[in-house]
């Protein structure tokens, strides 16, 4: 059974404040690149009205050299707490786009200094910022100074095993002006094998004064709670268990302010939440949005007789109609009765 110990449910009852915004669920949902557009944004926040969200990163360099905004970067007016998340190693073109993040709405900027993919990390973006403090450090300066909106960081615990100097970062970075700070309990090394160490959030969270947002492993409601009692985090941030599954975030805020724990989706909910996703895409991005979809759409094809051949048909869909189609006929066998296998596994089989 999950429970909230007495000292942490009085620390959940008090809003978020990163510097001077204010967030009334101690939430997140986390910046995923190629996941979390308006579109996706909008399915977390229908379950979860009041978490903060986080656009996909964006380059600030690339920023720096185009006449028009990116897609990624364009945000709902209406969908707040609203954060963009930058990415770059050049301190002087992450001031730039900070600035275009703020004039786009966001309450809060981010900067990313965890992704430990080769085509960010060998441009100097990422995690290779944790080899490049003082870089680092140059860079929230320089935000900090070139907007009125919060800076915050997102990170990991190293660059590897030999590597791990996420206290001494963490430190610098409040020290440079952050407002909050992520840490994903892996170094770069790990990417996302293994087990997240929690341990080394706890031990961030003794040494600063600004809030720290636990991430890594997050994959249900017991996680979370685990998570935030071990480590005293002041909040977590959801990532991959949301991959398929954008009612996570809404499940944990739910139980953290009412400690009552919501029924999961069924598969036909879940159909019917991934129909919602396909006609999403399709009406905002046309046909590049139905081919982004196909990812999506067999994450959220799980748990029930007939998921396995629905994933296969979902991902090589070309039209909206196609995908519509497949999900109308896949709900009305459910409906019908079809049995539902009994799941041995979480919904972290999802990713």
């Amino acid at each position: 059974m999950v429970t909230l110990s007495p000292t942490l449910k009085a620390k959940l009852a008090t809003p978020l404040k990163i510097g001077s915004f204010e967030v009334k669920s101690r939430v997140l949902q986390s910046p995923l690149s190629g996941v979390t557009d308006m579109v996706f944004r909008r399915l977390v926040r229908r379950y979860a009205p009041e978490s903060m969200m986080y656009t996909e990163m964006v380059n600030a360099t690339g920023l720096h050299y185009v006449k028009q905004l990116p897609k990624i970067m364009e945000v709902d007016p209406n969908e707040r707490p609203i954060s963009i998340q930058l990415f770059d190693c050049r301190p002087d073109f992450l001031a730039e786009a900070a600035i275009k993040a703020v004039e786009e709405g966001a309450d809060t900027v981010d900067i990313n200094m965890g992704c430990p993919v080769n085509k960010i990390t060998k441009n100097g973006g990422g995690s290779s910022l944790l080899r490049q403090p003082e870089v680092a450090e140059a860079i929230v300066r320089e935000v900090v100074k070139a907007v009125d909106v919060p800076v915050t960081v997102k990170t990991r615990i190293g660059w590897n095993d030999k590597e791990i100097i996420i206290l001494d970062f963490a430190k610098r970075m409040e020290d440079a002006g952050a407002q909050m700070i992520t840490v994903h309990g892996r170094t770069r090394a790990q990417g996302y094998n293994g087990n997240a160490r929690w341990e080394w959030i706890a031990k961030v969270k003794e040494i600063l004064s600004i809030p720290v947002i636990g991430n890594g492993d997050i994959f249900s409601v017991e996680a979370a709670v685990k998570c935030l009692e071990q480590t005293g985090a002041d909040g977590v941030m959801c990532s991959r268990g949301t991959l398929g599954y954008p009612f996570l975030v809404g499940e944990v805020d739910h139980f953290l302010k009412t400690g009552e724990l919501l029924a999961p989706p069924t598969p036909i909910q879940r159909l019917e939440c991934a129909r919602d996703h396909l006609q999403a895409l399709w009406e905002y991005k046309g046909d590049r949005g139905v081919r982004q979809s196909r990812k999506h759409m067999t994450w959220y094809a799980k748990g029930f007789v007939g998921a396995a051949e629905l994933r296969g048909q979902l991902s090589v869909i070309e039209t909206v109609q196609q995908g519509l189609d497949l999900l109308d006929t896949a709900i009305e066998k459910l409906a019908n009765g079809y049995e539902v296998e009994v799941e041995t596994e979480s919904h972290l089989a999802m990713v």
